[in-house]
């Protein structure tokens, strides 16, 4: 216990930092209080009141929360009654009442009944035990009466607090127990009438917002038998004719053909009570509801009249009416209570009413007679306010609209008309600029061409920032065939469509409502004959709109247009500006790219579509190689953003071998100042079909696929020509491939030789090579063979004195000994003229060697040409009788050469 009372005395002394784990424990530490050791019971009491004083404190200052209020209050009660004498004195009793009236109204706001009764019981109990001490006292004492009346009010107030108790927890019957007993105190306590009957209205409401109707009808009924009893005291004929509207409301919403009669009392003596608009609009509810015959509800819509009930509530009634289908009923009470505010300013809101019920019933005829009353009214004193006349223009244009969509447009103007009718000349008006254009609409639908230029204009006038203005101007223009102001209209529409300037209606436009109407200009244009503007209207959908279906809706229609302009001009796609669809297509790969409103399957369906575009325009480009290679590379790209399999991947494997030989053929015709951008492409490309080929071969074989070979080739080139040491190491690969064919190894040697390329070693290689196949075949090609010794001996002769070398001389040596060997093993197919090349060049070179004194070199060069003359024909003779001679020289001086050698 005393830990207890050390934790009250830390927390009523501010010295707890937490106020809420304090008060948890002494909550839950209370409930064992009884069992506990018998102690002075003012320690207990002094506990008790001080932590009530602490409450009050902190709850002034709004630090606790209801619970936390809750709960130390019944902590200080509960010790308060643990520390209860046998005999407790007045004021002892009268603390107990207080505080465990208290306790009881704070669980009671905290939504806990159960928590609540415990302590009202305790505050009752105490009340009765107080009663009868004033009772013991007699008439001697002064105060018994004044005391037995303070008893009786806090007797009162606790008791309506069970009955809150009981209705919350939905004992109905004890709370009218509890209610019972408080109406039986009213005569000794009468101002507290109101209090009761305003506690048993509420009652009355939350039973009715439970769909407890019959709790609801008694709580009701008690409010207002309570608050008639006493007039003085009572709430007042305003609060009485409350509770019997809503009596009358529960008993139509309950069960209205059961209980008519109930209902319609109810609020007729509401009425009488205190008459409202809302009560005479109810019994109109009643008497509808329940099926009433015309005249008794004509009667309480006289009743409504006579009451100077407001318009607004006389034009409710009309609608409760048409609502109920009482037509006629409803349009002789909507003339009469025009007639009956003639004179009102809000009279425009009636006539506009009217003219609603008119058109919904189908009487267009009538309605146009009462809009033209309200026309003349409006231009002779009578003019409509501008709620009235705002929503009279809604009637007006949604009329014109019905009848506009059902091709009825001159009906759709003349209701346009109408409303225009309204608006003064020169007026600025964003809606009148919207009226302005919808007219327009309807002239150009009925060919009047020069009237729908006027409204077109009055709207430029009006609102010249609207992209729906510049849309009808468009409109106008395309149909007199205008491209240049037609042009400037999709130019300002794409503008609008990115800026806040762009609204309807204090609106702001969406995207996709500007990305509809530049959809909709091609539409026009294109059933017009323009197909240029068309194309321009998709093209200005496509850079402004961030819409990607819309972008790419567009796209794919502008890529129509062009193949279609092909066809109708009976001529090629290379015919026509290839140029032009590169544009549209590296547009739709980036919004594909980045699309995030498609599903995956829309994506790979324009991704497909898109690729094969590209695929076929790369097809028909064959003399603009960079188109060729733009389109393939494009087509590789949407390749990438669709499901891989066998069929596509060798697709891509296409698209870059073909962009590839596209770069390396722009290199050849292209100045040596720009090779390079174009050779580093290439190899990109390569690169990236490497790749793909791996991943290809991977799959499946592929035995005869030549693609190993021209990736090599076109490596070789694109490095031979960018002086890329690497091309020897190509080669390397090249030699190593299986059956690898001459054609390309003479390729290869011809590229290492290419401007600006220069690997003479290298092209040595490669032609040694090809030499070598050839002779492995089983029947030689001799022709070929004696091309491939000629480029030998050609690269190998030295070009001067200076590369007579040893070594050089010993290389074309072995080349001409080979050319000799193929000329004796096919001389019929040796052409005479590749020999007496080889004997020329043998020659000349052994006269070289003369003129440098080599003489036994000479001599053995020339002895070599004179091998090749057996092999001559015609011209055999004549050059055997030239060379002997001077050959004999050259015997001559190697003997003299000789001999001094020997001396």
């Amino acid at each position: 216990m005393e830990e207890f009372v050390s934790t009250v005395k830390t927390l009523t002394d501010n010295q707890q930092p937490d106020v809420n784990e304090a008060i948890e424990k002494l909550f839950f530490e209370v409930s064992g209080l009884d069992a506990l050791p018998k102690i002075p019971h003012t320690q207990l009491e002094d506990c008790a009141v001080q932590l009530w004083n602490w409450s009050v404190t902190k709850n002034a200052g709004g630090a606790l929360s209801k619970v936390q209020k809750a709960k130390v209050r019944h902590v200080a009660c509960t010790l308060l009654y643990c520390c209860e004498p046998e005999n407790p004195t007045e004021g002892a009793i009268r603390k107990q009442i207080l505080m465990a009236g208290k306790t009881g109204r704070t669980w009671l706001d905290c939504k806990n009944p159960q928590m609540a009764d415990h302590f009202l019981g305790l505050a009752v109990k105490s009340l009765e035990t107080l009663y009868k001490q004033l009772m013991s006292r007699g008439d001697a004492a002064a105060d018994v009466s004044s005391s037995k009346a303070d008893v009786e009010k806090d007797l009162l107030r606790i008791l309506s607090c069970q009955a809150e108790s009981a209705v919350s927890q939905g004992k109905n019957e004890e709370a009218m127990v509890c209610v019972q007993r408080c109406k039986d105190m009213l005569q000794r306590l009468p101002k507290d009438t109101a209090y009761l009957s305003l506690m048993c209205y509420n009652f009355g409401v939350e039973t009715y917002n439970l769909k407890r109707f019959e709790e609801s009808t008694c709580w009701l009924s008690q409010s207002y038998d309570i608050g008639k009893t006493n007039p003085k005291y009572g709430p007042g004929p305003e609060a009485l004719a409350k509770d019997l509207r809503l009596l009358a409301t529960v008993y139509l919403e309950w069960d209205c053909q059961r209980f008519q009669e109930r209902a319609l009392n109810a609020v007729t003596l509401a009425n009488k009570v205190h008459a409202s608009t809302s009560g005479l609009y109810l019994k109109l509810r009643i008497l509808l509801r329940s099926g009433a015959p015309d005249s008794h509800v004509r009667a309480g819509l006289d009743e409504t009249l006579e009451s100077q009930a407001p318009l607004q509530a006389c034009l409710g009634a009309v609608k409760l009416l048409m609502s109920d289908d009482r037509e006629m009923l409803a349009f002789d009470y909507l003339k009469r209570a025009c007639q009956h505010f003639g004179s009102s300013p809000d009279l425009g809101a009636a006539l506009v009413l009217h003219v609603e019920l008119l058109l919904q019933r189908g009487k267009e005829l009538l309605g146009k007679q009462k809009i033209e009353d309200i026309i003349t009214g409006h231009y002779t004193g009578k003019q409509l306010a501008p709620d009235a006349l705002a929503t009279l223009h809604v009637l007006l244009w949604d009329q014109a609209s019905k009848h506009f969509e059902a091709g009825n447009y001159s009906e759709a103007l003349q209701w346009y008309n109408y409303s225009l009718s309204f608006f003064k000349a020169g007026q600025m008006e964003p809606n009148l600029a919207k009226l302005q254009r919808n007219r327009a609409s309807c002239f150009l639908r009925l060919q009047q061409l020069e009237k729908a230029k006027e409204a077109v204009k009055e709207a430029q006038r009006c609102d010249p920032e609207s992209v729906f203005t510049r849309f009808s101007v468009y409109k106008v223009a395309v149909l007199e065939n205008d491209v240049e102001t037609a042009a400037e209209a999709l130019n300002a529409m794409g503008r609008l469509s990115k800026t806040s300037a762009s609204s309807e209606g204090g609106l702001l436009v969406a995207e996709s409502t500007a990305s509809y109407l530049l959809s909709l200009a091609a539409q026009i244009a294109l059933e017009n004959g323009a197909q240029e503007t068309a194309m321009k209207a998709l093209e200005v959908l496509c850079a402004n709109s961030d819409d990607e279906v819309h972008v790419l809706m567009g796209l794919r229609c502008l890529v129509r247009l062009v193949f279609s302009t092909a066809e109708k001009s009976a001529a090629k796609l290379t015919d026509v500006n290839l140029d032009v669809l590169l544009p549209y297509l590296r547009l739709a790969l980036q919004r594909i790219s980045h699309q995030t409103r498609m599903t995956a399957e829309q994506r790979v369906d324009d991704a497909n579509w898109f690729r094969k575009i590209a695929w076929n325009s790369a097809l028909q480009c064959e003399s603009s190689p960079d188109s060729m290679r733009d389109f393939f590379v494009l087509s590789y790209q949407f390749s990438l953003l669709c499901p891989p399999d066998r069929t596509l991947l060798m697709a891509q494997r296409t698209c870059l071998l073909m962009a590839a030989a596209a770069s390396l053929e722009l290199c050849r015709k292209s100045p040596h100042s720009s090779q390079v951008e174009e050779l580093t492409l290439a190899l990109e490309h390569i690169q990236a079909c490497w790749e793909v080929w791996k991943t290809l071969k991977v799959s499946g074989n592929f035995p005869t696929d030549p693609t190993d070979s021209l990736l090599l080739l076109y490596e070789f080139e694109a490095r031979a020509k960018l002086n890329d040491p690497k091309v020897e190491t190509i080669l390397e690969s090249v030699l190593e491939l299986e059956d690898v064919e001459t054609k390309v190894l003479e390729t290869i040697a011809a590229l290492a030789m290419e401007p600006p390329a220069h690997f003479p070693q290298l092209c040595k290689k490669a032609l040694r090579a090809v030499l070598s196949l050839h002779k492995k075949q089983p029947q030689a090609d001799w022709t070929h063979c004696s091309k491939c010794i000629h480029s030998l001996i050609k690269l190998s002769l030295p070009s001067g004195v200076s590369q007579v070398e040893p070594r050089v001389l010993q290389e074309v040596w072995d080349y001409f000994e080979e050319a000799l060997s193929v000329v004796s093993a096919a001389p019929d197919d040796f052409p005479e003229t590749e020999t007496l090349w080889l004997l020329t060049q043998a020659w000349n070179l052994g006269i070289l060697l003369y003129s440098l004194a080599q003489y036994h070199d000479a001599e053995k060069w020339c002895g070599l040409a004179m091998s090749f003359v057996r092999h001559l024909g015609s011209l055999r003779e004549s050059y055997e009788t030239q060379m002997s001679g001077l050959y004999s020289e050259i015997l001559s001086s190697l003997d003299k050469a000789n001999t001094r050698t020997e001396e």
